[in-house]
């Protein structure tokens, strides 16, 4: 239950992704109190291990602010991986938590708020996962991201499995070795009875650990490393070309695989691109001001 609050209360932006947890605490004029991190906070993976992530990030906030949840009262948005329906923003809503208020939404969407400071635009993101998303007259516009492996083209984990599934074929003698292939494959001990055994219990964070191998070796010319980059900015440039059809007029390219897919872009998607003003850490502290805005209006007077 909302409890309401006056100026002294804290705000807690979370950002939530599949392979780590950030979390920064500030004051209402936007002071930055503490910063905490933690593991990743998928929910995908179950709501109680993510608050177990978030509450650890939380926790860290607060030492370094010298407070703690009892001596004043925090609004917190939780910017979450896995969120992509009402169903699962209610469920973590719904979670037992110990904020005066809580606000769950996607880690897309406070991205999309913090990239354009509130304004309208997109943003592609292009991490562990990928997804596209704007914000545009009031509604929010979602295109992929639907999780790995179904969805999230051009991610580190679609880079991590396409690696994977290569140096099999390599493997099986239906295609040429590389140096890159024969890396991948070194980390499984030249062994493909590891790499089945290595992907009944693999987690996206875990494919896209291959992705900083694809950047490496496409930057020295491997011939297969190249292709999946290529084809990785290729699902960025699908995903751009929708949001734009659906009205967004600048984009921007968020991620730990942005700087590395844009140079590949093409000139359609470069076009439309403006560097991000925030991440979704920016945009979780807002939309928390936005809730704690909300509980001040119910402040007896």
């Amino acid at each position: 239950m909302d409890t309401p609050v006056g100026s002294s209360v804290l705000l807690l932006g979370v950002d939530g992704g599949g392979t780590k947890c950030r979390a920064r605490l500030t004051d209402r004029a936007g002071t930055i109190l503490g910063e905490g991190n933690a593991g990743p906070a998928n929910v995908r993976f179950g709501l109680t291990a993510a608050f177990t992530q978030i509450l650890h990030a939380t926790d860290q906030c607060l030492e370094q602010a010298g407070t703690s949840r009892t001596r004043q009262p925090i609004v917190a948005c939780l910017a979450l991986a896995g969120i992509g329906d009402l169903t699962a923003a209610g469920e973590a809503r719904s979670h037992p938590h110990p904020f005066a208020s809580m606000v769950c939404t996607s880690d897309a969407h406070a991205a999309c708020v913090g990239a354009h400071a509130g304004r309208d635009g997109g943003i592609v993101i292009v991490g562990t996962g990928s997804i596209g998303w704007a914000n545009i007259a009031g509604q929010s516009h979602r295109v992929g991201g639907w999780g790995f492996p179904a969805s999230d083209e051009g991610s580190g984990a679609w880079l991590g499995n396409e690696a994977i599934r290569r140096v099999l074929l390599a493997g099986d003698g239906l295609l040429p070795w590389t140096d890159f292939l024969r890396a991948v494959f070194e980390r499984f001990g030249n062994d493909p009875h590891a790499i089945v055994r290595w992907m009944s219990t693999a987690r996206p964070r875990d494919y896209a650990s291959i992705a900083p191998s694809v950047v490496e070796h496409a930057a020295n010319g491997d011939r297969v490393a190249t292709q999946l980059m290529q084809a990785a900015a290729m699902h960025v440039d699908a995903l751009a070309t929708r949001l734009i059809e659906l009205g967004a007029v600048r984009l921007s390219l968020m991620g730990g695989l942005a700087t590395h897919i844009a140079p590949l872009l093409s000139g359609h998607t470069k076009d439309v691109l403006v560097p991000p003003l925030g991440d979704a850490l920016n945009g979780a502290l807002r939309l928390a001001e936005f809730e704690a805005e909300r509980l001040s209006m119910t402040v007896p007077s």
